[in-house]
């Protein structure tokens, strides 16, 4: 864990020099081509000074993911709570993230590496299961207040919901990366949670009228 910043503003600057240089080479080398003589050339502070702040690279990499992680969950309890029904509350939630997406890039690409990372490319002992569980539970409760409210289908289990909805929204990030002339907007949001909410099978006519 990296060591709280101390004291002046002067002190907080130079960790955020810091950071943001370390976020430039580990989302564009990764964490282990990346040393810690090319993160203070390019903040432009000593190794003394980076040693204030962090442990070693390690927590430095440690200090950025868990950035990420809880920059996404205010992120989407914020969102969240400007909806009033389910529907809302995910359009919203997508546009939300959509936006800290578009805004912190390098940092999500982060965070989702180290999900997939092989052996070396991450820091040892690096575990951010538990932020990892917070997110998914809070989508997992929004599921459970929407079927309790009648507007989910209460033979889908909520935990299934929750990892669907998760997973969709993970993979539209991700695919982002590759694709990036998808446009990541609200318009696209409201796309998503209606399919996420009616499905993509035809649905059948009521007395012979069309859908």
């Amino acid at each position: 864990m990296d060591t709280a910043p101390h004291g002046s503003k002067a002190a907080w600057e130079t960790r955020e020099q810091i950071l943001r240089a370390a976020l430039k080479h580990f989302a564009n080398a990764g964490y282990a081509a990346t040393s810690v003589q090319r993160i203070v050339g390019d903040a432009r502070v000593s190794k003394p000074a980076l040693y204030y702040h962090f442990r070693d690279k390690a927590g430095l990499f440690d200090a950025l993911v868990n950035q990420a992680h809880d920059g996404r969950f205010q992120v989407v309890r914020e969102a969240a709570a400007r909806g009033r029904g389910i529907r809302e509350k995910l359009v919203e939630i997508l546009t939300a993230l959509f936006g800290y997406f578009h805004h912190n890039r390098e940092l999500t690409r982060i965070a989702f590496s180290t999900a997939y990372a092989a052996p070396g490319e991450v820091p040892p002992g690096l575990c951010h299961f538990d932020k990892c569980r917070r997110n998914m539970e809070f989508f997992h409760s929004l599921m459970q207040d929407a079927q309790a409210a009648g507007e989910l289908d209460n033979r889908f289990e909520s935990r299934d919901l929750a990892y669907g909805f998760y997973g969709l929204t993970n993979f539209y990030l991700t695919a982002h990366l590759l694709i990036p002339h998808y446009r990541l907007d609200r318009k696209a949001a409201r796309r998503l949670a209606d399919l996420f909410l009616a499905g993509a099978a035809a649905k059948k006519s009521v007395k012979g009228r069309k859908p």
